[in-house]
């Protein structure tokens, strides 16, 4: 299989290639040149997988040749063992109809877990076999740099760079990266907002002198292959809940498009998917294209949900990508707006077929609140303030009430206790393994929000 940009103006590459490039030197993102597409019959002969062996089975088609059974089955199980659950993607009921898919039983307790373990072990998979270094480099709100960290730290072959905003991001979350002590492991607290570390690291990666000297490749949801691992978890709830036989709807707390765009996917492959609810903090610019038709930045709020706290969300262009059908140009033409302009506006088709597939809501911080309060009182479970958005959202935007509705449950509650405490008064407790992380010292570097400042940091 072949990947393209959705700018068009750079070349098709392989798996393997795409991988190890992250964004196209056209400042495009890389997408599959086709999809596979799963029957009824082939998704109910899922149905009975374990989650190794349906990550297996949903993946190997994207991977071609660069991967063969036996390799792929093995860097699965490698990328999956640390997961302190059985089902390593549990479903757990909130009410009628109501779930949450628990996604934070990886080593740092969040979501994004599934994809970075995984991309760890395939990208020193590859560079093993090539003979390669490179230098990992990405920017987070907070759950990503952890989760690529905790993939990357200690492989041969790469040293990893993390820009996270200078405190806006929770205690935890700053800990789970800056306590790590392996030498191929850098943080970099920059002074300024995730989306000014998200531009530098783009920056730097159209830089094309700085880039191939440096080797760079990047761990963010621009990567595809981070994409692709997190499609595997709408299948895995899918048909725990019954499908192909009934639609599933999911709500998904939205920063960066990367997991709601995973959700896009499955559906576009055959999962039988009822909606796809995008749900955003104060931070609402998605929830207002979707109700306008026009993309457009007014600033960054900082919340208690500090990952969706974004304006600019990357994967968006892919989505974009999808709804011109294929246009390159009309999705360069967007982004153009979008740089010059700080805002774009969708065609009406493009716009009714957004809408037709999701569905979208907000909720500020004391609506956030008051649902971590709810859902405790009721179920005697904790939300984080993130998961408590995703429950919000399908309250406000259910189109389908005959449908299962899963909230992704991206973080444990515990990387945002003072969130958590503030709402109801329950303290949620680390695990074991991570009951010492306030006693751990911490290794970081404060720059300031200049490109120039990052790259003479990193080349040393």
């Amino acid at each position: 299989m072949q990947y393209r940009s959705t700018r068009g103006q750079a070349p098709e590459l392989s798996f393997e290639e795409v991988v190890l490039t992250g964004l196209a030197e056209d400042g495009g993102l890389y997408v599959p040149t086709s999809l596979p597409q799963f029957s009824a019959d082939e998704l109910e002969a899922m149905a009975a997988l374990s989650y190794e062996e349906l990550f297996c089975r949903i993946v190997k088609p994207f991977v071609g040749d660069c991967l063969s059974d036996d390799e792929l089955r093995t860097l699965t199980e490698k990328a999956y063992a640390p997961f302190r659950h059985s089902a390593i993607a549990p479903l757990k009921q909130l009410g009628p109809q109501a779930w949450v898919l628990e996604l934070f039983h990886g080593p740092t307790l969040a979501f994004k877990d599934f994809a970075l373990q995984f991309l760890g072990q395939l990208m020193a998979h590859i560079l093993k076999k090539r003979g390669e270094k490179v230098v990992v480099l990405g920017a987070t709100s907070g759950d990503t740099g952890s989760a690529a960290i905790a993939g990357c730290r200690g492989l041969p072959n790469m040293d990893i760079y993390i820009l996270f905003p200078n405190g806006r991001v929770s205690d935890v979350q700053r800990r789970q990266m800056t306590t790590i002590d392996d030498a191929n492991v850098h943080n970099i607290a920059l002074e300024g907002t995730f989306d000014d570390c998200q531009h530098i690291v783009k920056t730097l990666f159209v830089d094309a002198a700085f880039k191939q000297e440096h080797r760079l490749v990047a761990v963010n949801s621009i990567n595809w292959a981070r994409i692709l691992a997190q499609v595997v978890y709408y299948f895995y709830a899918g048909l725990a809940l019954g499908a192909p036989q009934r639609a599933v709807a999911f709500s998904v707390p939205t920063g960066n498009f990367g997991d709601i765009y995973a959700g896009w996917l499955a559906k576009r492959m055959g999962l039988p998917v009822a909606d796809l609810v995008i749900a955003t903090n104060t931070n609402d610019i998605l929830a207002r294209c979707v109700a306008t038709g026009t993309y457009s930045m007014n600033g960054v709020v900082h919340t208690i949900s500090p990952s969706m706290d974004i304006q600019v969300s990357s994967n968006f262009e892919r989505l974009l990508f999808d709804l011109y059908d294929g246009d390159a140009d009309a999705v360069f033409s967007l982004m153009a707006s979008l740089k010059q302009n700080q805002s774009f506006t969708l065609g009406d088709a493009q716009h009714a077929a957004l809408c037709e597939a999701f569905s979208s809501a907000s909720a500020d911080d004391e609506t956030t609140k008051a649902v971590i309060r709810d859902v405790y009182a009721r179920t005697g479970e904790l939300l984080d303030p993130h998961t408590a958005v995703g429950v919000k959202a399908a309250e406000l935007s259910r189109r389908h009430p005959d449908a299962p509705m899963v909230t992704l449950a991206t973080a444990h509650p515990a990387k945002f206790p003072d969130a958590v405490v503030s709402a109801c008064g329950a303290t949620p407790v680390l695990p074991e393994f991570l009951s010492d992380l306030f006693e751990r010292d911490e290794r970081f570097d404060v720059l300031a929000n200049d490109p120039e400042a990052i790259k003479r940091y990193i080349g040393g």
